[in-house]
């Protein structure tokens, strides 16, 4: 079971890494398109250029169940699955199943390529074309019946009953959803467990719901700049929790953090991990509570402090940052032991042994 899900895990992860640059990419043109007044419009009439930006990024953003599930696919069963499971995310695009569709959809045209390829015997003279002419069009015929006829409905259902339930959420529920989301979301620093959260927040901004990749983009900045904030605030109470080694990291960790990218952290997590874990989750937690409680959104999935203008509540965006960086800081400064010289430094101080020269002769 557990190989199972490593299996699931590894083909997601591979999905989310081709998928990425299509998200900020369009992410970025729709924020752009609107902050210089653009709009989503359906006819070359009126188009003006911030509006073919906005509507260049909701065409990307269309394209969503499609690549998660082509490159779904293309994990399972490499090339001749590319085309069933993108197949498979027009056919989730068109049922209104999403994200979750799609990523179904991969899953099942993969694992089809993958069993036809294995067990289809077919006579020489068409083994050459079996990737590409057989086994994607009969993956695809049969993956498209599963999708129309048999899971269509549920996957239809099951993503409306979460969009509905995360847009029916009360100010208190947003606030404990926002610190539950911002918690998880950067407890391992872009690592596996940050990653789920994170799909999550893309799939439902592909519903059109922004206010979870708000969370996502401003708790993934907390950990580096809180520590920042932590090592500032341990000069001025003249407590030393940062080695000389930690605080060369830090240097770097800050502007990386600025970027949205946590993993500047690890190497000074390492050192103290249980307090320095406790420390940025809790400060990410509050973040995300501030930010949902808030109502603020993001339209762009990726980008750090340069794409907070874009947010919905950008004021707010700045204070949720602020106030969990600060948290994070001060629990750092709170939690963490007093170092001594020698761990500060790294270095130990070698002790000279006296010699006794009383018994030593000449003769």
């Amino acid at each position: 079971m557990k190989a199972i899900g490593l299996e699931i895990k590894r083909h997601l992860l591979t999905a989310i890494s081709y998928m990425l640059p299509l998200v900020v990419a369009s992410g970025l043109l729709i924020a752009i398109g609107n902050l210089m007044g653009g709009e989503n419009v359906t006819t070359l009439e009126g188009m003006t250029f911030a509006s073919s930006l906005t509507t260049l990024g909701v065409f990307g953003m269309g394209l969503l169940p499609s690549f998660i599930g082509g490159y779904v696919s293309y994990s399972i069963a490499d090339r001749p699955g590319i085309a069933p499971g993108f197949l498979m995310g027009q056919i989730a695009s068109f049922l209104g199943a999403g994200f979750l569709g799609g990523m179904v959809g991969g899953f099942i045209a993969g694992y089809l390529a993958l069993n036809i390829r294995k067990y289809l015997k077919v006579p020489v003279w068409a083994e050459a074309l079996m990737p590409m002419m057989i086994i994607p069009t009969l993956a695809t015929i049969a993956g498209g019946f599963i999708m129309f006829f048999v899971i269509g409905g549920p996957l239809t259902a099951a993503t409306s009953g979460l969009t509905n339930f995360i847009t029916g959420l009360d100010k208190s529920q947003k606030a404990l959803y926002g610190f539950i989301i911002g918690f998880i979301g950067c407890i391992d620093y872009g690592g596996a467990i940050s990653k789920v959260p994170n799909l999550i927040a893309d799939g439902l901004l592909l519903e059109g719901i922004t206010e979870p990749e708000g969370i996502k983009v401003l708790a993934a900045m907390v950990p580096p700049i809180g520590v920042t904030f932590g090592w500032m605030l341990s000069k001025v109470v003249k407590k030393r929790i940062f080695t000389n080694q930690e605080t060369e990291a830090i240097k770097v960790a800050f502007p990386m953090g600025l970027c949205m990218i946590s993993e500047g952290v690890i190497p000074i997590a390492m050192n103290d991990l249980l307090r320095t874990v406790t420390a940025t989750s809790i400060g990410c937690g509050v973040c995300g509570m501030i930010s949902y409680m808030f109502d603020n959104g993001s339209p762009v999935p990726s980008g750090g402090v340069f794409v907070i203008p874009a947010m919905s509540k950008p004021l707010v965006a700045v204070v949720a940052l602020l106030v969990g960086s600060i948290i994070t800081a001060i629990l750092l400064v709170l939690l963490k032991k007093t170092l001594t010289e020698e761990e500060v430094t790294g270095i130990k101080e070698e002790v000279e042994e006296e010699v006794d020269l009383s018994e030593l002769s000449f003769s």
